[in-house]
């Protein structure tokens, strides 16, 4: 299978470049590696919610560490976005207990309303759906997070109003 290559602009402003300076200065010397995962949601939440091959290389200069462990944590956690995805990611628990209260099918309805398989974004950019393990909310399942926000004890109603709150703009993602 052919993995295609996705281009992105690599911009580290001066904002950005002393918010890593900053979340290095947390480690002893020599020990800058330890900031990979805060430096890679912030590189990423700068670039669009996703992190091409050039932009981690690029974090992996500035950390004077081996590309390979940058790729290795990206490809390791589903919070990385290896491609592209839409403004509205809807990231479907698929472990035991959310599967068990009907998260594969609900994963399967939301597939068919918007047109697009799991791993796939809508061809305007707005949604993109991913199944990921364990969120850590079982008492609510089966459950969804869209942002940094958990979306619980869904439903095809729930779903469907989930939607058009966000076609209508009605969603915030982020708590910061």
């Amino acid at each position: 299978m052919e993995r295609k290559h996705y281009k992105q602009e690599i911009n580290m402003t001066e904002a950005l470049m002393n918010r890593i300076n900053e979340l290095i200065s947390h480690y002893p010397e020599g020990k800058q590696k330890s900031a990979l995962l805060p430096v890679l949601h912030e590189v990423q939440d700068a670039h669009d919610n996703w992190l091409s091959i050039e932009l981690q290389d690029k974090v992996a200069e500035i950390l004077q560490i081996k590309p390979i462990e940058v790729y290795e944590v990206v490809t390791f956690y589903t919070m990385y976005n290896q491609k592209p995805i839409g403004k509205y990611m809807f990231e479907f628990c698929q472990t035991s207990c959310c599967c068990l209260n009907g998260a594969e099918n609900l994963m399967d309805y939301t597939s068919e309303k918007l047109g697009i398989k799991v791993g796939e974004t809508t061809p305007d950019g707005m949604f993109t759906i991913a199944g990921v393990e364990c969120l850590g909310a079982c008492g609510y399942a089966p459950m969804m997070q869209l942002g940094d926000f958990y979306k619980e004890k869904l439903t095809e109603e729930k779903i469907d109003q989930i939607i058009a709150d966000c076609r209508d703009d009605k969603i915030i993602l982020h708590d910061k």
